[in-house]
């Protein structure tokens, strides 16, 4: 295992890498407030056959937070110059939830550079996120909105992960047509994304695959691995 860490502006990237040289190549991206380790799961069964790049977003994990707010089109930015800085150019490329719109930010401008794109739990719009869920992530970003005015060190970071899921991300469903990548769209079927959003998602990409898991919450990639490395395998081999 490879781990360090790469200058991306103004924050410093965490990333570990597993496998051997001149493998292909799968790129693992987590979610909102996680880190890497997330991956563990898919890590260990993929590094067999596959060189897996695991990269802590900017504030998550080990990666430092940079100045400014937190921003997934920022992370996507941050993602390209990791690529380049590897000589990466032709990739599998997985986002789960906040990961997946990162991915897809990337893929808008760097399309080319990727072989397949899995969205795991992805969506478009934070509306594209279930009511039950999204009503009371709203009202807590503004409590902790309020709450890093009176006390910053303590609340900042907590208002920066809500405001990911508040104001991020708007992708308008026809620029997905743009994304040419041959792309598997997967959710469980207890997500907390709406699967009609799901659909539009796959509807939109012109070389997706959809696919459903039944019984399966957001999180299905962590508690359920044998079944979710299957699925993704079949589908990058």
């Amino acid at each position: 295992m490879k781990e360090g860490y790469i200058p991306c502006g103004s924050a410093n990237i965490h990333y570990q890498i597993h496998g051997e040289e001149n493998k292909d190549v799968l790129i693992l991206l987590h979610g909102n407030s996680g880190n890497l380790h997330y991956f563990d799961e898919q890590i260990e069964y993929f590094k067999k056959d596959r060189l897996v790049l695991a990269i802590d977003s900017r504030g998550h994990g080990e990666s430092s937070f940079g100045q400014g707010s937190l921003s997934l089109t920022v992370m996507a930015d941050d993602l390209y110059n990791i690529v380049r800085s590897f000589g990466f150019t032709n990739f599998d490329l997985l986002g789960f939830s906040d990961g997946g719109s990162i991915a897809m930010y990337f893929a808008l401008k760097h399309n080319d550079m990727i072989r397949n794109l899995i969205l795991v739990g992805a969506n478009i719009t934070p509306w594209g996120v279930k009511l039950h869920f999204q009503g009371p992530t709203f009202i807590s970003y503004q409590l902790a909105k309020v709450a890093s005015l009176l006390n910053p060190a303590m609340a900042n970071l907590n208002k920066e992960y809500l405001g990911l899921m508040v104001n991020e991300p708007y992708i308008a469903p026809e620029d997905l047509s743009k994304i040419t990548a041959r792309t598997l769209v997967i959710a469980g079927s207890r997500d907390l994304i709406r699967e009609s959003h799901t659909k539009k998602i796959a509807k939109n990409l012109p070389n997706s695959t959809l696919k459903i898991i039944k019984g399966a919450d957001h999180f299905m990639s962590k508690k359920m691995p044998d079944v979710f490395n299957k699925v993704l395998e079949d589908f990058i081999k």
